[in-house]
């Protein structure tokens, strides 16, 4: 068990990693449920180098997904993004989306970017509500960067003690990620 863990934080210190984080959150803002903070932590606690690349991927990222989401919810929403919606979340979850921009436009954009709201969602319900694309993306570049660097830095920050508790547990936390992932996808099932 212990070279498994050593090689996975070998590989998590790589710079191909930036690429793993980029794709990853390019999913999480179109179907995953998956904070992108997840994917950012291992190659930042495995080289305290890795933070800044990283940042900007998952901020690339970001941007790009939500770009198809918002075009998913422009264009596609009879048929790619109702079954988005109802495989990876609920329509009610949708419609209370469109209510919130109904009743505070792109402020919800701003909130979403901080808040535990399922960003896809967002985007899909902007880009069906006809918001103003160039304007919703410069509030999720602007507000999710700042939350992904916030992320970034702590992490930078503490890198080394970080290192150390993720080293010294790795085993219980994977078994508690492999549970909540599997609680999310069973809760998402019904």
């Amino acid at each position: 068990m212990k070279k498994i863990s050593d090689y996975l934080f070998r590989s998590a210190a790589k710079k191909s990693m930036v690429l793993v984080v980029f794709l990853m959150t390019v999913c999480e803002s179109i179907f995953l449920f998956i904070p992108t903070e997840v994917f950012m932590t291992p190659p930042i606690i495995a080289n305290k180098k890795n933070a800044l690349p990283v940042v900007i991927a998952a901020a690339l990222g970001s941007l790009v997904g939500g770009a198809i989401s918002f075009l998913i919810g422009m264009y596609l929403y009879e048929s790619v993004g109702a079954w988005l919606i109802e495989t990876f979340s609920s329509p009610e979850g949708f419609e209370q989306a469109q209510a919130l921009f109904g009743k505070h436009g792109l402020f919800i954009v701003i909130m979403a970017a901080f808040a535990p709201v399922p960003y896809k969602l967002i985007a899909m319900a902007a880009g069906f509500l006809r918001q103003d694309p160039v304007l919703f993306l410069g509030l999720c570049a602007i507000f999710r960067t700042g939350r992904f660097a916030i992320a970034g830095y702590l992490l930078w920050r503490f890198q080394e003690q970080a290192n150390k508790i993720a080293k010294k547990y790795f085993w219980p936390l994977t078994a508690v990620a492999i549970a909540a992932a599997l609680a999310g996808a069973l809760i998402l099932a019904l």
